[in-house]
């Protein structure tokens, strides 16, 4: 009777216990895929540079040779990816693995059109596919701390439940798949508006010779103060571009609000300005920093 009450429990904690296939294990995937493993998640991992994700085998991650060795054990994918038309690509060479029934989390930032896409995608392999696009950067991955814009069906939300809380501080269910990814496009563009507030009002302090420092102070516990101002501007003041999220994968997404806006009719002049800078940035070297160095498309000829 005894064994037989341990193997139930046993059985029970696996339930649980989902093993999850992270593919892509970059500047946000490697957080995500900490997290995972110290929740007790079996996980394998998969990242097209294998040195990014052999950095999670001290972690107690499998690191798979293909995605196809990553998903084949898997109860739960989640993938994290730079676009829509990576992780496509990515599930066509994980094809051999798959197998009907596996819950698909989506976790990458594609926009509108690639999320409809991938579900389609899913549907020809019989995966669940829940669009789970995150909101934060590199810290709040580190941290565990991301908040999960999860859309799909109700049964995907038991097994993901253990998945989602490892990653983020929050789950917010917005519906049908496809309705988070439009949801973080909205924040994104909010995103993107800080951003270049931040960096436009950073170069005019430096252009009109105002203390950037009492710009701060003033705003200081204001309504017009926010945590995303200081970290921003920081970043600017101290010269000190670590990527949170890069230039480049911020100018992605300006380009998938601006997609999105004109499909819908809207006019997207923020993220349309937003993007001219990001790739102005780029252009200058900074393709890899933080978007906060869109700073430096800010700056006209006050630097050369």
């Amino acid at each position: 009777m005894a064994e037989r009450d341990t193997k139930e429990q046993d059985t029970a904690g696996d339930r649980q216990r989902p093993a999850v296939a992270l593919l892509g294990t970059g500047l946000m995937g490697a957080g995500m895929g900490r997290n995972l493993a110290r929740a007790g998640l079996p996980l394998r991992v998969w990242n097209r540079t294998q040195a990014k994700a052999e950095a999670l085998a001290a972690d107690g991650a499998f690191v798979a040779a293909t995605p196809a060795e990553a998903v084949r054990e898997a109860d739960v994918i989640v993938t994290m990816l730079a676009d829509g038309d990576t992780v496509a690509g990515v599930l066509a060479d994980a094809a051999p693995g798959l197998r009907s029934g596996q819950v698909w989390a989506q976790a990458s930032t594609v926009g509108v059109a690639a999320t409809d896409a991938l579900a389609r995608l899913a549907g020809e392999h019989g995966l669940v596919f829940v669009d789970s696009p995150v909101l934060g950067t590199r810290q709040p991955a580190e941290d565990g701390k991301l908040t999960v814009l999860a859309a799909g069906p109700d049964a995907a939300r038991a097994v993901l439940e253990p998945v989602f809380g490892a990653i983020g501080q929050r789950t917010l269910w917005t519906g049908e798949p496809g309705s988070a990814s439009r949801l973080k496009l909205v924040l994104n563009n909010w995103v993107l508006a800080v951003t270049l507030g931040t960096a436009e009002s950073m170069a005019l302090a430096e252009g009109l010779g105002a203390d950037p420092a009492l710009f701060l102070e003033a705003v200081s516990g204001g309504p017009l103060d926010l945590p995303y101002l200081h970290a921003k501007s920081s970043a600017i003041r101290n010269e000190d571009y670590a990527p949170s999220f890069s230039v480049d994968l911020a100018h992605k997404d300006a380009e998938l609000i601006v997609a999105a806006g004109q499909a819908a009719g809207l006019p997207t002049d923020l993220a349309e300005l937003a993007g001219r800078k990001l790739a102005q940035a780029a252009g200058l070297g900074h393709g890899g920093d933080d978007m906060a160095a869109m700073y430096f498309a800010c700056l006209g000829s006050v630097r050369p």
